[in-house]
């Protein structure tokens, strides 16, 4: 099962079953998950999304969501939502999943370099501490 997509910067790219599970395998939290639960894993989110760049949160199981969560907090997917007026006034969210290609890409070793906005404002807040207040910790820890 393979999905082609288009990154951020234009290019056509296909995702692929073993690009998630590259990627899934070298996420910051699942170093250690063997490849074969890795696979699995990879297959069952990419039987979801079949050839969709997002799919709508309503059609998962609680523990199809709960993986689905874990690989949010690998930074594998992401979520949108989508707010419409009903005919009688009312508003109705909807909710969606989608995989973010170019964090997958990467952690697959397709792709050059990863700069998401998130992990560049976590960055940039390092970057503003001075260099004095990290020796400071250390000299009260000792």
């Amino acid at each position: 099962m393979a999905l082609m997509t288009k990154t951020k910067q234009g290019e056509f790219v296909t995702l692929t079953v073993n690009d998630l599970t590259k990627a899934i395998r070298n996420s910051i939290d699942r170093k250690g998950m063997p490849e074969d639960e890795a696979r699995q894993m990879a297959q069952h989110v990419m039987n979801f999304f079949g050839y969709s760049e997002r799919i709508i949160d309503n059609i998962l199981e609680p523990e199809d969501r709960d993986a689905f969560y874990m690989l949010e907090d690998s930074g594998l997917l992401t979520t949108e939502r989508e707010e419409t007026t009903l005919y009688d006034g009312r508003e109705w969210r909807i909710h969606y999943w989608l995989f973010k290609k170019e964090k997958i890409l990467h952690l697959a070793g397709k792709g050059g370099a990863y700069d998401d906005e998130q992990d560049e404002d976590i960055r940039s807040i390092y970057e503003e501490i001075p260099e004095g207040v990290w020796r400071i910790q250390e000299e009260e820890e000792e």
